[in-house]
């Protein structure tokens, strides 16, 4: 990690006041423009700034002060510091309190119920818990699943509503496109559930030949009825007499 001057107007007025380097060393040193050190040394700025002692501070020794002294093109360069600082861009595992540990669980299966696209990165990320815990949630296999209740975990004071929603939001966008349906789960168009059906071209009605084929069953229904004979007919019934 980069040093940093502590205070560099405050380190510009002291070596101003206390060394004779040229305004472009205590400039280069201190980040300031050459003409802001100027204005420093004139005192037309940073009046009532206390100066500040690079060297009581540990960021400049004086053999570099002498150095840079005889040497007008010689640039100063800090001290290595004697305790080093950790680096906190890494991010260390969030803490939760010891009153609020007992809830995380709780907190854990109200996640994974309502925001179930959320990673267990994520979840480890808003609730400080680990992934042996959250897999024994999900697969209900944790030793007090039986008596967990989902909690909104900020209700329960374990992270906060915007933090929340800022992984949702980044589950959402790294969503997979959703899957095509199945074809069982919907309707098809009748154009693709009825049969196959080929058209039959409908024969063409003329007037004449409906009714000269009517004319014609009629005729033959005609030919087909028995024709009875009176004589026949009363000698039969006399026979009958008779008997």
């Amino acid at each position: 990690m980069a040093q940093t001057l502590l205070m560099p107007k405050a380190t510009a007025v002291w070596l101003v006041d206390n060394t004779s380097l040229s305004f472009d060393q205590i400039a280069d040193f201190c980040a300031l423009h050459p003409l802001e050190v100027k204005a420093i040394a004139d005192g037309d700025s940073a009046q009532g700034i206390k100066g500040l002692d690079p060297v009581a501070t540990g960021q400049l020794s004086r053999e570099e002060i002498e150095k840079a002294q005889n040497d007008l093109a010689h640039k100063l360069k800090m001290s290595k510091p004697k305790v080093m600082v950790p680096d906190r861009s890494k991010k260390a595992p969030r803490y939760t309190p010891v009153s609020r540990r007992q809830d995380r669980p709780n907190a854990i299966l109200w996640l994974v119920r309502n925001h179930p696209e959320l990673k267990d990165s994520q979840i480890i990320k808003l609730v400080g818990t680990t992934k042996p815990t959250i897999h024994a949630i999900r697969t209900k296999t944790h030793w007090n699943s039986a008596n967990l209740t989902p909690s909104d975990p900020v209700i329960l004071g374990l992270c906060t509503q915007i933090a929340l929603d800022d992984e949702v939001s980044k589950a959402a966008a790294n969503r997979p496109p959703q899957e095509e349906r199945e074809e069982s789960a919907t309707l098809l168009p009748i154009s693709e559930t009825a049969p196959y059906r080929p058209e039959t071209p409908q024969p063409i009605l003329d007037r004449d030949n409906v009714f000269s084929s009517m004319d014609k069953s009629a005729s033959e229904t005609k030919e087909e009825e028995p024709e009875y004979d009176a004589d026949s007919v009363f000698s039969k019934l006399s026979n009958l007499k008779k008997g």
